[in-house]
Formats: C-alpha cells, sequence, structure tokens
C-alpha cells in the first residue's frame, strides 16, 4: 500500500461521523473531569482553525479566477450568473421559512418549566455582575445593530486588495477575485497560459494541504470540546435544551431537502449521496468553518457526484461566502426564541421582516465565526424591538453546538445550489 492510499484510509477514518461524535463525547468527559488541564487545551483548537484558515484565501482565490476563465473561454457567464441569483434567493427563502414556521408552532420560548427559567435567569445575572464582559459585549452588539446598506456595500469593495488579504477579509478578496477573474477571462488563452498554469498549480498545493490538515482532526476536536466544557460546564447546554432542538430539527429538516435535490440532480441513491457528502459535512462539524470545506465539497460534488468541475470549483467558493443558510436559519431561530422569552408575539408582516433581515445579515456574517455570529442575532432583535443584550450569554454558552448545526447547514445546501446551477451530470 503507498503513502498515499494509508493517508486516505487514515482521512476517512478521521471523518468518520461516528469517530467525530466519539470524540466530541470524549472531550465533554475530559473537560469535566479535569477542567484546570482542559482549559489549556484551547490553545490546540486556535491554532488548527488558524492553520486552516492560513489557507483558505490563496484556495479561494486561485480556484475562482482560475474557474472564471475557463468559463468565459467556453461562453455563459451571463446565463449562470442569473441562476446563481435565482437560487441563493430560493434557498434562503426556504432556509428561513422552515424553522420560522417550526418555532411558530413549537414555539420553545414561551411557558418554559420554572427550573429551566431559573437557570436561565442565573445566567444572565451572573453576566450582569462582570461588568468587563457586560461593556464588551455591549461594544460589539452596538455595532453591530449599526449595520446599513452603505455598511453592507462598502464591506464588498476593497480599497486595497493586499490589505484586504492581510486582515482576512474573504468576502473583498472574492469580490477582486470576480473581477480580476473575469478581465482574465477575456484575455486569449495563449496569452494567459502562464497564469492558468500558475494558478492551477497553488489550487492543488492548497488542495493537499487542507487534507494533510484533515488527520489530526479527532485530536484537535477532543482538545476543542474539553476546554469549551471547562469554560462554560454543562448547565447553559442543560437551560438552553429546548432552544437547541428548535434550531437542530428544522435544519435537519432542511438539510434533508437539501439531499433530496442532490440525489435528484445527480441522477444517483441516497447512498451515494451521502457517501459524497460525508467529508465535507464531518470536517464542518469538526471546524465550525464553512470556507474549510471548499475542497471537500469540491471533491463531493466533481470527482463522486460527477458535476462539472470548472463549475464547482467558481461556484463552491461563490456559495460559501454568500449563501450562509445555517446563518439565516440561526437568526431566525434564536430572535423568535427572544421574542417568546419576553412574551412578544410576532405578526405575519413582522416574521416577512424577520425572513428578510436574516437573509441580509446572513449574507454579511461571511466570514465570522463563534460568538462574532451570536452578535448577529441583535440586528434581527433591533427591527422586532426586542431585546437581546441579557440574553447574549445564553447563547453564547450552548454556540459551540450551534455552530456545528449552523457550519453543517451551510455545506449540505451550498452542496445543493451548487447541483441545482450546475448542468445534470451525464451518466453511463
Amino acid at each position: 500500500m503507498s503513502v498515499a492510499d494509508r493517508l486516505h484510509r487514515i482521512q476517512q477514518v478521521a471523518l468518520n461521523p461516528w469517530v467525530i461524535v466519539a470524540c466530541i463525547a470524549l472531550g465533554a468527559v475530559l473537560g469535566s473531569w479535569q477542567p484546570r488541564f482542559s482549559m489549556g487545551l484551547s490553545v490546540i483548537g486556535e491554532a488548527y482553525i488558524d492553520l486552516l484558515k492560513m489557507i483558505v484565501l490563496p484556495f479561494m482565490m486561485s480556484s475562482v479566477i482560475f474557474s472564471l476563465q475557463t468559463l468565459f473561454h467556453e461562453g455563459g457567464a451571463g446565463k449562470i450568473a442569473k441562476r446563481v441569483l435565482w437560487v441563493f434567493i430560493l434557498a434562503s427563502v426556504v432556509a428561513a421559512a422552515v424553522p420560522g414556521l417550526g418555532l411558530m408552532v413549537y414555539n420553545p420560548g414561551a411557558n418554559l418549566p420554572e427550573a429551566t427559567q431559573a437557570s436561565l435567569g442565573g445566567l444572565v445575572g451572573v453576566d450582569a455582575d462582570r461588568n468587563n464582559v457586560q461593556m464588551t459585549l455591549r461594544a460589539d452588539d452596538e455595532s453591530v445593530k449599526a449595520l446599513t446598506v452603505r455598511d453592507v456595500i462598502t464591506s464588498l469593495i476593497p480599497s486595497n486588495i493586499f490589505a484586504s488579504l492581510a486582515n482576512g477579509e474573504a468576502l473583498k478578496a472574492l469580490i477582486f477575485a470576480l473581477l480580476f477573474g473575469a478581465a482574465a477571462g477575456g484575455i486569449p488563452a495563449r496569452v494567459s497560459e502562464g497564469l492558468t498554469t500558475s494558478l492551477e498549480t497553488v489550487y492543488r498545493t492548497c488542495q493537499t494541504l487542507t487534507r494533510w490538515a484533515n488527520l489530526p482532526i479527532p485530536f484537535v476536536l477532543v482538545c476543542m470540546t474539553a476546554s469549551q466544557i471547562a469554560t462554560t460546564g454543562v448547565e447553559p447546554l442543560i437551560a438552553m435544551t429546548r432552544f437547541v432542538l428548535a434550531f437542530l430539527v428544522p435544519s435537519v429538516i432542511v438539510m434533508g431537502l437539501a439531499i433530496l435535490v442532490l440525489k435528484r440532480r445527480a441522477h444517483c441513491s441516497l447512498r451515494e449521496v451521502f457517501s459524497a457528502l460525508r467529508e465535507p459535512f464531518a470536517l464542518g462539524i469538526a471546524t465550525n468553518n464553512s470556507a474549510t470545506c471548499m475542497p471537500a465539497m469540491m471533491a463531493a460534488l466533481a470527482d463522486d457526484l460527477k458535476f462539472a468541475r470548472f463549475r464547482v470549483e467558481l461556484l463552491v467558493p461563490l456559495t460559501v461566502s454568500i449563501l450562509r443558510a445555517g446563518v439565516v436559519a440561526y437568526l431566525v431561530c434564536a430572535t423568535m426564541f427572544v421574542a417568546a422569552l419576553y412574551g412578544r408575539q410576532i405578526s405575519i408582516d413582522e416574521f416577512a421582516l424577520l425572513m428578510f433581515v436574516s437573509a441580509l445579515t446572513g449574507f454579511a456574517s461571511a466570514g465570522m465565526a463563534g460568538t462574532v455570529t451570536v452578535t448577529l442575532v441583535g440586528t434581527a432583535c433591533s427591527y422586532l424591538s426586542v431585546p437581546f443584550e441579557a440574553a447574549f450569554i445564553l447563547f453564547a454558552a450552548v454556540d459551540p453546538f450551534c455552530a456545528m448545526i449552523r457550519t453543517g447547514t451551510n455545506v449540505v445546501v451550498g452542496c445543493a445550489a451548487i447541483a441545482v446551477v450546475c448542468p445534470e451530470p451525464l451518466k453511463l
């Protein structure tokens, strides 16, 4: 057996969903048993995420520019742009409507047991006593509430692409790559051949680096889970169980719909779809970062499900940056949960507004992760005149688990959206 085959087998084991679940459970036990030791393990998770982020920007830019060149040389770019627009809009609407309608029926924030109310109130009370934390969270929340159309436009256009790359501003880098790739696509192939070869080399190298980085995922996941449990304990998860379930169930429904779309577009069995999605989904659950799943998403769609590679390589970075289905679903669930905690009834008009605001805010969440994403709930709450500051600590406490659901939904729905945009593969 060659070294490449051995690495592939190790990677398959490392990304097996059951291994991921076992590592989370082991990390929870370790965090509860040795909290002081486990807190020090957080540096391993932070270093691992930084390692993956290091690869993302060059990978994204090289794949987008290279794919756009090919797309423009072969024609059909305008037709794809229109298709991408309506597919992304439809996916965002579904991602917002399914959890919203579900929470209208289930209403997890209303009629909570007295013990649960006491636990939630205790967490808020603890946070209120921590003045430094309160000041920091309030500053973040106010900056999010100030989001305007001007802010969104400014966040898209890079004034200095090198500064954007240095600051890790993925959305600005994506805009530059789209413009640069479109311009490069208008240059004759004989002139741009050297650029094309260089871009493909960078792309393949980053893909290999990402696969190498997948190997220590079980160990990293144990460390990340242990440090989180040691920091917050299990009480917040127990107290917020109803919200976690209210977010998990509709997200599973949305992912199920996306899997059915993939099955239909790829003309294959559900087993083949599940097998193709195993690596990107497990990687998303393990890292809580959609961008790190791009190479695995490309391999799943192009190699396993046989969609056109040059279009997959163009659409995956675009989808990861713009179509944030998991974030949209989370914003709707969290806002409606907070409204129910305060006894606030949401009308049909307000629900439609919430869907629109959540989709827009989800688009603006590109590059955000962790508790930074939680602060975006304040934006949606502000449109419904629902206070969010006191509830922040509740969502921050359980966000490591919600982040897994968000990222998994982003990855699966993103793959389905790409499958709808791409031509159906020809099966022999």
